[in-house]
């Protein structure tokens, strides 16, 4: 089948590209805030907050305890109150998104791009978020059951390489890379990044805006009102 009859392609991250923070942090501070996760947990995390905060430690290791911490707690909580608490979540801050990709995505969708989001936070609160933003397919990180409707740990591996579910997507949804966009802020994008005709490194973090400095990559970056392109 020719490109003329596929649909364009957008790919885009979601933590810190469309959504102004992480939903894994928003989905950790609701499970504590209703007593699904005990108030002591947020002290695993406490020092490298703290750290990002005072700009001697990175946001990377601030977040890199959020996943840790999350994954050593979700295990034991009954599905229904999880997906309860992240359907909050994903309503309570379905507004809080950058100007430059939001009006990126409405354009987009304008023009009859197939909109693709993948982000590494729970597919749960992934789905919420991205169904109420228009797009047309989202993956997030799936976290396992067991026969009792009980999260286990356990995580589909799957997820974790963004470049894979691009190249799937395009496969089963009769997309074409001829014309794509493709959305990252952080080094696990570039991989993506790569195989679309238009990247876009949107307030990238150091090891992506090296990157994008030396292949030439678009970098846009939003602070308070003003969106910068350099």
């Amino acid at each position: 089948m020719s490109n003329k009859t596929k649909q364009k392609v957008a790919v885009f991250d979601i933590d810190g590209t469309i959504f102004r923070s992480s939903l894994l942090i928003e989905i950790l501070d609701a499970l504590i805030q209703e007593r699904i996760f005990p108030s002591s947990v947020n002290k695993e995390y406490a020092k490298s907050y703290k750290n990002w905060l005072n700009r001697v430690g990175t946001y990377e290791d601030y977040i890199m305890d959020i996943v840790k911490t999350f994954n050593r707690h979700i295990k034991g909580v009954p599905y229904k109150n999880f997906f309860k608490v992240a359907k909050r979540v994903s309503d309570f801050h379905k507004n809080r998104v950058y100007r430059y990709t939001r009006d990126l995505v409405k354009e987009l969708k304008s023009k009859g791009y197939f909109l693709l989001a993948i982000s590494h936070s729970p597919k749960e609160v992934v789905h919420e978020f991205c169904h109420l933003m228009g797009f047309d397919k989202y993956y997030g990180l799936i976290y396992k059951t067991n026969d009792k409707n009980i999260l286990n740990g356990e995580r589909d591996a799957i997820i974790f390489n963004k470049a894979t579910l691009l190249k799937r997507a395009v496969k089963l949804n009769n997309l074409t890379l001829k014309g794509s966009v493709g959305v990252g802020d952080t080094e696990s994008d570039i991989r993506v990044l790569k195989l679309v005709e238009r990247p876009i490194c949107f307030n990238p973090n150091q090891r992506l805006y090296k990157h994008a400095k030396r292949h030439g990559w678009p970098v846009v970056v939003e602070r308070k009102d003003v969106i910068y392109h350099l």
